[in-house]
């Protein structure tokens, strides 16, 4: 069966308040995102990965070590990717749920030392990539980055919140601005109420 676009689980112009403008939407969303997954299933028709589970096709496909990965797992991964982070975003700038607000001061000292760790690495990431909260192997939480489409199911972890800073995610409404987007999205953009669901399933 042939992977599709998910729709976004608000409306285009739903974010703009937080800082996402219509515009990002309509083309990080119909445009970058819809082409990942047409060029993944061209890539995938007729192929050993055909049929197979979005999450297998990303492990199965990455090359440990490798800066320059294969097509099939770049579009894999960015479709993986990106379906996460529409999840991971949402208007109305809901609460931190307690559990996670706690959790983040156990791992990080304050929410405020878990912001600043998580941006770092954001900017950090040198060229494209991602900016991640993990639920690493042993159990505790960590702030990683990864380049290109690379992410958490590479290694074993389990995501809890990515920011995609490749510049198409924020350029139209911050330029070059990196740190900016960072910082917004942590203060005004992310579904803490889906990280937490995501922590407690972890």
């Amino acid at each position: 069966m042939a992977f599709e676009l998910p729709d976004l689980p608000y409306a285009h112009d739903a974010l703009a308040d937080g800082g996402m403008s219509k515009e990002t939407l309509e083309y990080h969303h119909d445009l970058h995102h819809n082409a990942y997954v047409t060029a993944l299933n061209n890539l995938t028709a007729g192929s050993e990965w055909e049929g197979k589970a979005l999450e297998d096709i990303v492990r199965g496909t990455y090359q440990a070590g490798s800066v320059a990965q294969n097509a099939v797992f770049n579009n894999a991964s960015q479709h993986w990717n990106h379906s996460q982070f529409w999840q991971m975003m949402s208007p109305g700038r809901p609460a931190m749920p307690g559990e996670l607000e706690a959790r983040l001061k156990e791992a990080f000292g304050s929410v405020e030392k878990f912001k600043e760790e998580f941006t770092a690495a954001g900017v950090g990431q040198f060229g494209s990539g991602w900016a991640w909260l993990v639920v690493d192997t042993d159990g505790t939480l960590k702030v990683t980055r990864t380049e290109n489409g690379v992410n958490p199911l590479c290694f074993g972890q389990t995501a809890l919140l990515g920011c995609d800073v490749w510049e198409h995610s924020y350029y139209i409404d911050f330029r070059n601005k990196r740190p900016v987007y960072l910082q917004n999205f942590l203060d005004n953009l992310v579904n803490w109420e889906n990280v937490a669901e995501r922590l407690a399933n972890a």
